[in-house]
């Protein structure tokens, strides 16, 4: 296999963003705060709302000890607001389990509510130092140009661990350096739709290119568009409870004159059985 990890990594430390979960002692709570939010999503987005959120919420113990009404209210527009539920439900179990502080073992981190695979590697390498391979949908992408020569990744699967542990150095920074090179370099670089490949440090090593960039197909699954969907239905209902200066509405109320009201009551009950929102005496409110 050739070699990527030496390229890559001196690549990012001339080139990488300025993030502020990349900065020096930005703690656990912090790194798994920003990687609950990140999950499909903006980083530009995220950037201004995490900041306010550990500006309210520092420790776990401080979220834990709030309303997780509060914690969707402060979800705001960042979508897929059953993070917000899982990251309060974590924070409790940090407080209760260990003692207020984020555990380092990867196994505690997967116990944790909403925590999986790459969540759990993420906060154990970038927080903690720790050697592990860590795979999001861009190192899956690099792995599989440079690597398997394929123009895009398969469906994740367990072995996409076992192909990024296979390049990562002995050295446990040089290890998570490169973790978050290659996770870079799939964000700017080698981006799924445009990759701009006279730019890529690992260029002359890249099995895709070699192969004259061939087009291998795209077996992802396809997100279903927001407009018009049930996602946006929802939304719009926690839109309404959050802004809702009394935390309650009527629920013949809530997006009253919504284009689809078999969507709408739809929407309402799915949120009901998420627990994002609580029905009681004809009125709707973020759960208590």
């Amino acid at each position: 296999m050739p070699d990527l990890a030496t390229p890559l990594i001196a690549w990012y430390r001339d080139n990488a963003r300025d993030l502020p979960w990349r900065a020096p002692g930005f703690g656990a709570w912090g790194v798994l705060v920003s990687e609950f939010m990140l999950q499909q999503t903006q980083v530009a987005r995220v950037i201004p709302l995490l900041d306010a959120w550990l500006s309210r919420w520092p420790t776990p113990a401080a979220l834990a000890s709030a309303p997780p009404a509060d914690a969707v209210r402060h979800w705001a527009n960042l979508g897929y607001p059953r993070r917000a539920l899982w990251l309060h439900r974590a924070a409790v179990e940090i407080r209760d389990r260990h003692d207020g502080v984020v555990p380092r073992d990867v196994e505690a981190l997967l116990a944790l509510t909403g925590i999986g695979d790459y969540t759990a590697r993420a906060v154990a390498v970038f927080a903690y130092g720790d050697r592990h391979p860590v795979v999001d949908t861009n190192t899956r992408r690099v792995l599989a140009r440079a690597v398997d020569g394929r123009s895009q990744p398969g469906p994740p699967h367990k072995r996409d661990l076992d192909a990024m542990a296979a390049i990562l150095p002995a050295d446990r920074a040089d290890a998570a350096t490169l973790n978050a090179a290659a996770m870079e370099l799939g964000a700017v670089v080698c981006t799924s739709r445009a990759p701009r490949c006279e730019a890529c440090p690992i260029a002359k090593q890249c099995a895709w290119r070699a192969a004259g960039y061939p087009d291998t197909g795209d077996e992802r699954r396809r997100q279903a568009k927001y407009e018009g969907s049930d996602r946006q239905t929802r939304g719009a209902v926690l839109k309404v409870l959050r802004e809702a200066k009394r935390h309650e509405v009527p629920a013949d109320a809530v997006i009253a004159d919504w284009h689809d009201s078999v969507q709408r009551d739809r929407a309402i009950d799915s949120l009901v059985v998420d627990g994002l929102i609580e029905a009681a005496d004809g009125m709707l409110r973020l759960p208590r």
